[in-house]
């Protein structure tokens, strides 16, 4: 049945009920730009703020809305949010949750996703999935290339042990959680 017999609310439930999976099970307003070009940017907004009332959408935070009804990818929600929110700027993990993923801080706060980015400095509320923060740094991609991985699962560059603790110095963060053993082994 073609999309064109619905409007609205039906014709968005459609369309995620057809294309949503493990892979884009995030949206945002303008992914759908395009397929509502009859709408303005306000209405289309309203249409999503309408599918969150109606259980079709969950509001991970502003601009980002989770489509519940596909398997996704426990765990990761903060990481591809990350990855949606600042698509078009340079993003890295780093801070504290690189160094806790490596083993290297062994308390970091729950729910609470840090990363270097070539824009502005923000923290981003997520409500019970947790908070992003954004820390905005002056490197740029080429400057870094060499300590930078791609990280798939989660959608963004990481930093190496050493990219992170050179980023905890620059940042002025506190260093008293560091396992300095652990880092000796792994640099």
């Amino acid at each position: 049945m073609a999309t064109r017999n619905y409007t609205g609310i039906k014709k968005l439930n459609y369309l995620l009920e057809k294309n949503a999976g493990p892979e884009q099970y995030l949206f945002s307003v303008h992914d759908f730009s395009s397929v509502f070009h009859e709408l303005s940017f306000p209405a289309l907004k309203m249409l999503f703020k309408r599918a969150v009332d109606n259980d079709i959408f969950k509001r991970v935070c502003r601009g980002v809305y989770l489509y519940d009804k596909v398997d996704w990818p426990r765990g990761l929600l903060l990481y591809h949010t990350a990855a949606k929110l600042r698509n078009n700027t340079f993003n890295y993990i780093s801070l504290e949750s690189a160094l806790s993923d490596a083993g290297i801080i062994s308390q970091m706060p729950l729910q609470w996703l840090t990363l270097m980015s070539g824009g502005r400095s923000n923290q981003i509320d997520c409500g019970s999935w947790g908070t992003i923060e954004f820390v905005h740094t002056r490197q740029r991609p080429e400057e870094l290339h060499t300590q930078l991985v791609y990280d798939r699962r989660c959608r963004l560059w990481r930093a190496t042990v050493s990219r992170a603790i050179s980023d905890m110095k620059n940042c002025r963060r506190p260093l008293d959680l560091i396992n300095w053993s652990v880092v000796d082994e792994l640099v």
